[in-house]
């Protein structure tokens, strides 16, 4: 497996992210590598990549030369300061292996409604298979359903599931919740 394959649950969510996309821009935030935006600027739908470190955004450029469906935004995500998302809306949001606590409630409300949120991050329990071991970077038992138990759950995982890139166990939560269409 490479670590540019992307995410099984993004291939899953495909035609739901497609339809959210005829309604507005599609965010992947703190999008690392970008694999999974990058395969959906290859299946042509608009996708802004945003990350704090700069040489992560070229290399998602480099993988994406010549498109107009790609945006980059170097940004700090764990601003104490000021809400990095207040005031801008997407029709999709992915998250994968990220996870900023205070940030949570930003991405929930920059969700369009109708909207939906793809989000993957590591439990409490991923110091037993390694990194990330810090409490800060990990979500609680039944967090991440709990945060959005008020949005249709579309689907929904937390356990140990084997790591599509490495192949060795992580613990891992995982939801793709569609934002009611009004609140």
């Amino acid at each position: 497996m490479t670590g540019t394959q992307v995410s099984r649950l993004i291939r899953q969510s495909l035609p739901e992210i497609r339809e959210t996309a005829r309604h507005g821009t599609i965010l992947d935030l703190a999008c690392g590598s970008g694999r999974n935006g990058i395969y959906l600027v290859k299946q042509g739908l608009s996708v802004i990549f945003a990350d704090r470190r700069q040489a992560a955004l070229d290399d998602s450029a480099r993988a994406l030369p010549g498109t107009e469906l790609a945006t980059l935004r170097a940004v700090d995500l764990e601003q104490t300061s000021c809400n990095p998302l207040a005031g801008q809306s997407f029709a999709t949001i992915l998250v994968f292996r990220y996870l900023h606590h205070p940030l949570l409630a930003a991405i929930k409300d920059s969700v369009q409604p109708g909207g939906l949120l793809v989000y993957e991050t590591f439990t409490v329990d991923q110091p037993r298979f390694g990194r990330p071991n810090h409490p800060d970077y990990l979500l609680r038992p039944g967090e991440l359903e709990d945060t959005f138990s008020n949005w249709d759950i579309r689907y929904s995982f937390e356990g140990v599931s084997e790591c599509e890139t490495s192949g060795r166990d992580q613990a891992i939560a995982r939801i793709v919740a569609r934002k009611p269409a009004r609140d």
